[in-house]
C-alpha cells in the first residue's frame, strides 16, 4: 500500500491522485456523450468542475455541522482545513452543482441523469482504486481465499488477510459503467439512470455482505439500506415505464446524430 507518495519536497495523498483522475474519466465519458449529442464538449468541464466544487462545499459544511462542537471554535480554519470530508454532504452538494449547471444551460430534465449514469459508475470505479492503494479501510473481512490480502501500511493498517473488496467494486462498476455506456441510445430518457440505480445498488448490497461494516436493521448495513432504497427506486421506475404507455414506455429511441453543432 502506498498512502502517501513523496515527489521531491512533496507530499500527494494517492487517494486524492485517484479522486481527481476519476473527475477527469468522468468529464471525459460525459464529453464524449456530448459529442455525440451535437452539443459543446467544453461543457464537459463545466459539468465536471460544478459537481466538484459543489461535492467538496457540501462534503466540508457537512462535517462541520456533525461536527460543531470542535469546528466552531476555528470556524475559518475547520472550513478551509484539508481534512474532513464527509461523503453524504459531497453527494447533496454535488448533486446541487450539477442541477445548478444543468438550469443555467438548459439541460434539465431526464436527460441530465442518463448523461450521468455511466460517468458516475466510471468515477465510482477508480475511485475505489484510490482506496485499495491508500488501504483506508475500505477492505473486507477476514479471509483465507487465495487473493485475500493485508494492508500493513494502509491508513488503517491490518496484518490480516482480509477480502479486497475495493478491487471487488472497481471491478463491479466498470463492468456496469461498460453496460450502460454500451446501452446509452436504446431506451427513452430516464431508462439508462433507473438501470444505473439498480447495478450499482445491487452491486453495493451484495459486496456489503463480505466487508466490515456494522449491521443496524434486520441483518443489514446503512449502505445496504440504502442499495436497497435504490434497487427499489429503479425497479419501480423501469416497471412504471414499461406498463405505463403515457410515460413514453421503455421504447428504443434514434440513436442521435454523431456529428457535434456549435
Amino acid at each position: 500500500m502506498h498512502p502517501e507518495l513523496h515527489i521531491g519536497g512533496a507530499t500527494v495523498q494517492t487517494f486524492g491522485i485517484c479522486f481527481a483522475f476519476a473527475f477527469i474519466a468522468a468529464g471525459a465519458v460525459i464529453g464524449r456523450r456530448f459529442h455525440e449529442l451535437g452539443d459543446p464538449v467544453d461543457w464537459s468541464y463545466e459539468l465536471a468542475f460544478s459537481a466538484l466544487f459543489g461535492g467538496l462545499v457540501g462534503a466540508r459544511l457537512d462535517y462541520i455541522v456533525e461536527n460543531w462542537s470542535s469546528a466552531s471554535h476555528d470556524l475559518f480554519g475547520s472550513l478551509f482545513s484539508g481534512g474532513g470530508l464527509v461523503w453524504y454532504g459531497g453527494f447533496v452538494g454535488g448533486t446541487i452543482g450539477v442541477v445548478l449547471w444543468a438550469r443555467w444551460r438548459g439541460w434539465l430534465g431526464l436527460r441530465l441523469l442518463d448523461l450521468c449514469a455511466p460517468a458516475l459508475a466510471v468515477g465510482y470505479a477508480i475511485g475505489r482504486i484510490g482506496c485499495q492503494v491508500a488501504g483506508d479501510g475500505d477492505y473486507g473481512k477476514p479471509s483465507h481465499l487465495p487473493w485475500a490480502m493485508s494492508y500493513p501500511h494502509g491508513t488503517r493498517p491490518t496484518t490480516l488477510t482480509v477480502q479486497p473488496t475495493p478491487i471487488y467494486e472497481t471491478l463491479a462498476m466498470g463492468i456496469v459503467a461498460l453496460v450502460l455506456w454500451r446501452l446509452r441510445d436504446r431506451y427513452r430518457p430516464g431508462v439508462l439512470f433507473a438501470i444505473y440505480l439498480v447495478l450499482a445498488g445491487a452491486e453495493r448490497l451484495l459486496v456489503e455482505f463480505v466487508r466490515r461494516n456494522d449491521r443496524v436493521f434486520v441483518g443489514l448495513t446503512v449502505p445496504q439500506l440504502i442499495s436497497v432504497a435504490m434497487i427499489a427506486a429503479g425497479g419501480i421506475w423501469l416497471w412504471d415505464r414499461h406498463r405505463n404507455p403515457r410515460n413514453g414506455g421503455l421504447g428504443a429511441v434514434q440513436a442521435p446524430s454523431r456529428t457535434p453543432t456549435r
